[in-house]
């Protein structure tokens, strides 16, 4: 493998993004589940407002539930502050020690990227950050058209379902990173889509399990099939 691409919300950043959502929509007494998961998480903001509208039973435009959404996760953010996970920078340090280059992606603007990770530039290659909002998941894109590289040299590390599905459709090495939300099923989503690892912090991403991958990634076994 020469590039390992990390997102950015879930990984290297606190999930703020599961219980906002989650709260977007009990609240006002719908049901939350897995199938509501499936529809909003990891896709364009249009389509995942969309889909929240759906799930909340709101009948608005698009921008009236991008709005609301934001204003809701900012209320959440007042007490929940947004900060880098344990072992985050460790394992950027870790995945450069082992030779590769990394990039960091999420359907947020660069600026969040900047804010947070900024101080840490350094430990990223090219770009340093692509946004996926228009190009959701991303993998063909980073792969590509960002790097050059073809699918067998990636490896991404997310904590999505969708984009793990994605993924083993393009047969390309996959970490999956499970929120620790209460209410969250990306986890489950996760292990039915085939991910072979699934950790719950950056820092069980050590050098044996990155070797692993590389070798399981070498012989075409990444995936539980």
């Amino acid at each position: 493998m020469r590039l390992a691409a990390v997102n950015i919300d879930g990984v290297l950043l606190t999930d703020t993004f599961s219980p906002v959502i989650h709260r977007f929509i009990t609240r006002r007494g719908a049901e939350y589940s897995a199938d509501v998961e499936r529809e909003i998480f990891s896709q364009p903001q249009h389509l995942a407002a969309k889909a929240l509208g759906v799930a909340a039973g709101l009948d608005w435009s698009v921008p009236e539930l991008l709005e609301a959404f934001f204003e809701e996760r900012d209320a959440y953010l007042s007490d929940h502050p947004l900060r880098v996970q344990d072992g985050a920078v460790e394992l950027l340090r870790r995945l450069r020690a082992q030779g590769l280059q990394v990039i960091c992606y999420g359907g947020l603007r660069k600026e969040h990227f900047d804010r947070f990770l900024g101080e840490w530039e350094d430990l990223f290659d090219g770009p340093r950050y692509v946004c996926t909002d228009e190009i959701r998941p991303g993998i063909r894109e980073i792969s590509a058209d960002v790097f050059g590289l073809g699918f067998d040299q990636v490896l991404f590390i997310d904590d999505v379902a969708r984009v793990a599905e994605a993924a083993r459709e393009l047969d390309v090495a996959f970490i999956g990173h499970a929120s620790d939300f209460e209410h969250g099923f990306q986890g489950v989503l996760m292990r039915e889509a085939g991910v072979r690892h699934l950790v719950t912090s950056p820092a069980e991403i050590d050098e044996e399990l990155l070797c692993l991958v590389d070798a399981e990634a070498a012989a075409g076994a990444v995936w539980i099939r």
